[in-house]
């Protein structure tokens, strides 16, 4: 595992104790309850995340470009989707991790990230009672030159997070796949709506449709207006929310 000195969070930026946060660096937040207890999601931006419930707080795709790592409180989950560097960042994980940060990232990540559990699709484990499932992250349509996919098939992964009764869908860089259209009983998912290297707000609206979340957030959308995701889905019981994760 990547070690770093412990900080003096209480004066560093954001302080997680399991309850409020105080913040220097200013990033959107929303709680929800679950049979675990509150759970709270930092917006932090683009495909970075941060989750906070039942004292533990679990880092996705921390990256160095969307905030200050030094600041933020240290890890006790970290979970990375893919090897692109605006989704892994040597540099800012270790400025989160500590010998008791459990590491979780594909095996295309694995090699830089010493002491790291690899999961690979449809893997699933427990960690800190918290229940973690590799779902395939993968484009179809989308292609660099040559026919290659952006994110090919097996590289990638999204994870689905039990909370208790509460269920949350990471999707990490993906299209709407077979595999993300299958899935059930998600409360909260996280979709990437930025082209070309992910899906289409048309595409994003398939996936939501078929698996049904009850809150979607459009994420890593880049350039494109996710107002047009909100029409899409206006004559459904979806509720789409807009937070700052361009």
């Amino acid at each position: 595992m990547i070690v770093r000195a412990t900080a003096a969070l209480l004066a560093a930026g954001l302080l997680l104790a399991g309850c409020s946060a105080a913040r220097s660096q200013e990033f959107e937040a929303d709680t929800f309850e679950t049979s675990m207890g509150e759970l709270e999601i930092i917006f932090i931006g683009h495909g970075t995340l941060m989750f906070s419930l039942a004292g533990r707080v679990i880092h996705i795709d921390p990256v160095g470009r969307y905030a200050d790592y030094a600041t933020l409180p240290d890890a006790d989950l970290i979970l990375i989707t893919h090897e692109h560097g605006d989704h892994l960042d040597t540099d800012a994980i270790g400025q989160i991790a500590t010998e008791g940060t459990r590491l979780i990232c594909t095996a295309a990540c694995g090699e830089p990230l010493e002491g790291s559990v690899i999961m690979g699709n449809g893997d699933t484990r427990e960690e800190f009672g918290f229940g973690i499932e590799a779902v395939p992250a993968y484009n179809i349509v989308h292609m660099r030159s040559g026919d290659t996919p952006y994110h090919p098939r097996g590289s990638g992964n999204g994870y689905v997070l039990t909370f208790g009764d509460t269920r949350v869908y990471v999707a990490g860089d993906t299209e709407n796949t077979p595999e993300m259209k299958a899935l059930r009983d998600i409360d909260i998912a996280f979709l990437p709506m930025n082209l070309p290297y992910t899906m289409t707000p048309e595409m994003v609206a398939d996936a939501a449709r078929a698996f049904h979340p009850h809150i979607l957030y459009p994420y890593h959308y880049g350039n494109t207006d996710p107002q047009e995701l909100v029409e899409l889905l206006a004559d459904t019981d979806i509720e789409v929310r807009i937070r700052a994760l361009r």
